[in-house]
């Protein structure tokens, strides 16, 4: 290894490649894969079976993901803009969709990034092109080269806890990573590589400085954050971001009401966060609000390939499209507002029972 790369070196690196934040870690078992195996052990999943399957034991080691792991690089990528925060937006007649979802996708343009920084490894560490990332399992890489991994959130990886590691922040009660001079608005990634890279001090993980505030326990409408030991977790079955992303059936009717005007995601647990007061904003251009906070009325007009046409290369997507809708009826009834009542019948009328049935729950709750 070439005696420049450092994690000094590799921080600095990152900060070139457009990261705001990174550091280095070893690639080895982490005592916090106890509390994830407690979590799913608790229910506290729901009906996200990825998180459950055979692919739950691959996060206990990074070396289960590239055998020849040495290093993590933890990286974060700020997305936040200068737009309202959902506690501060109360417009009548628009529904709230997450602030990381409001532009382009960020799993490409998070591993864009990444991939930068593997060249640039490659080069420091005299390897030049190497074996790039991606390479078959089995094939030998050339003489010389390293081995390397991206994860950009698709892979079964404990994220947090190796950010946490790396020194980018500590794990709020909230459940975010929260960098003290930055605040939780991060998108973030990894880089895997066989190389030794020693961590320095930056690298240490930092003190919890939650401290004895809970303002995101306390504003959460659906009190997903419950008591677990000595700290906090989210139970996904109360969560707003779980109940309109990640549920495909019904949503339990007695959580409706406190999902307010939210159709994607929440930001509450994080629009709170005194540590996010003072968050800095990006001016990249792929983070900006497409459409900020679209007039319900319109979403519920929408065809699918409406749909898609409107959300294509955004996170929106993942909800599918009777899950869009779904969600649109329920912040509907939620703001109780007569001139939706056209709209809210037709879909009472759609073939997709689902949709029909919140959409009936929703004219219900009309003056």
């Amino acid at each position: 290894m070439a005696p420049a790369l450092n994690s000094k070196t590799v921080r600095q690196l990152a900060l070139e490649c457009g990261f705001e934040l990174a550091g280095v870690a070893r690639a080895e078992p982490a005592a916090d894969r106890r509390r994830y195996h407690q979590w799913l052990a608790e229910g506290y999943a729901g009906e996200m079976r990825y998180l459950q399957d055979h692919r739950a034991g691959l996060r206990d080691d990074p070396r289960q993901l590239l055998p020849q792991a040495r290093s993590v690089i933890s990286v974060g990528k700020l997305y936040h803009t200068p737009w309202p925060y959902s506690t501060r937006f109360d417009e009548a007649g628009r529904g709230w969709i997450s602030r990381y979802a409001w532009g382009g996708d960020y799993h490409q343009e998070m591993r864009r990034g990444l991939e930068r920084l593997e060249q640039s490894l490659r080069e420091l560490a005299g390897t030049g092109g190497g074996a790039p990332s991606g390479v078959p399992p089995g094939v030998p890489p050339g003489p010389g080269a390293i081995e390397t991994r991206i994860l950009v959130d698709t892979a079964p990886f404990l994220e947090r806890t190796y950010a946490r590691l790396a020194g980018l922040g500590w794990i709020g009660k909230n459940t975010c990573l929260i960098n003290q001079q930055r605040g939780s608005w991060f998108f973030l990634g990894e880089l895997l590589v066989s190389l030794e890279i020693e961590p320095g001090p930056a690298d240490a993980p930092p003190p919890d400085r939650c401290g004895t505030c809970t303002r995101c326990i306390d504003a959460c409408p659906t009190a997903a954050l419950v008591p677990s030991g000595s700290g906090y977790t989210l139970d996904s079955r109360l969560c707003i971001s779980y109940f309109t992303i990640e549920l495909r059936g019904r949503v339990p009717e007695e959580h409706r009401a406190g999902m307010g005007a939210h159709v994607f995601g929440c930001d509450i647990c994080q629009d709170v966060c005194p540590w996010n007061r003072r968050a800095p904003s990006t001016a990249d251009p792929a983070f900006a609000p497409r459409s900020f906070a679209p007039p319900l009325e319109q979403m519920a007009a929408l065809s699918e390939a409406d749909f898609r046409r409107m959300f294509r290369g955004t996170p929106v997507t993942r909800a599918r499209y009777s899950g869009f809708l779904r969600n649109v009826a329920i912040a509907m009834g939620n703001q109780r507002r007569p001139e939706h009542r056209p709209v809210l019948e037709r879909l009472a009328a759609s073939p997709d029972a689902m949709v029909a049935e919140h959409a009936q729950w929703a004219l219900r709750q009309l003056p």
